[in-house]
């Protein structure tokens, strides 16, 4: 009997007809258990219509992509735990590729990368958007623990009881989640998966690269100061920045 599958994923004002198209996607080539929407501050006509083809928690408050993800993680109750970005960059087929890497025991934590050398890039993002994702992601592997060449992708897998000590850790409410997630699971000495996927940019996407890339460089020092708290910790001192690389192998081939 094969695990059972949990998918969340966190919307704030998407666009409705790609996010069924892709719900319909995932349903189609994962089989999961359960697909669910964690919306902010959505439309009722919304709720409505992806209530027929998801399970759906709407807030009335904006509570950001992290704590949208954490809060899908913690009401599901199935054995390997995924979210996917709403507007559909990573295909249903990358995504399943993901989980797969939980599944097989390859990892306790499967994270997509758009910098694999693997990786199929459909549409590029902007010249600037790619320039500040290349310039944050250097600064990323340079001072944290946890190296890797994407932190950002909006796809990722855990592993149930992987989430039950990483989600202790994560506090970040909005985009720099997905930096915190993986710092924190490569600090407590969790295995990672760096896999390549297809991906497409949505240039409609509601993430403002700007003030983004601002959050995320206040949150790197943030999640830096949590993260060497843990290695200096007498139950986690063992893992070092080295271990992590070598972690990191597990996705596939060297280099940047």
């Amino acid at each position: 009997m094969g695990e059972s599958v949990g998918v969340v994923i966190p919307a704030y004002d998407p666009d409705i007809l790609t996010l069924e198209r892709y719900i319909t996607d995932i349903r189609k080539v994962l089989d999961p258990e359960t697909i669910r929407v964690e919306i902010d501050t959505p439309r009722q006509s919304h709720v409505d219509r992806l209530s027929q083809v998801a399970e759906v928690n709407a807030s009335t408050s904006r509570r950001g992509k992290g704590a949208a993800i954490m809060s899908g993680f913690d009401a599901l109750d199935t054995d390997i735990l995924a979210f996917a970005d709403a507007d559909g960059s990573v295909p249903a087929a990358s995504l399943d590729s993901i989980i797969q890497q939980i599944a097989e025991g390859t990892a306790d934590v499967s994270i997509a990368s758009r910098r694999h050398p693997a990786s199929h890039i459909v549409a590029h993002q902007t010249i600037v958007r790619r320039l500040l994702g290349d310039v944050f992601a250097v600064a990323a592997r340079t001072m944290l623990p946890t190296q890797c060449r994407d932190y950002q992708c909006g796809a990722k897998a855990v592993r149930t009881e992987a989430w039950q000590a990483i989600g202790h850790h994560c506090y970040e409410p909005g985009f720099a989640w997905d930096l915190e997630f993986v710092s924190i699971a490569g600090s407590l000495g969790y295995g990672i998966a760096e896999v390549p996927v297809d991906w497409e940019d949505h240039p409609d996407s509601t993430v403002n690269p700007v003030s983004t890339t601002i959050e995320l460089a206040t949150a790197l020092i943030d999640v830096k100061r949590r993260t060497d708290a843990i290695a200096m910790s007498p139950r986690h001192r063992g893992v070092t920045k080295t271990d992590q690389s070598k972690l990191m192998k597990l996705g596939g081939d060297d280099g940047d």
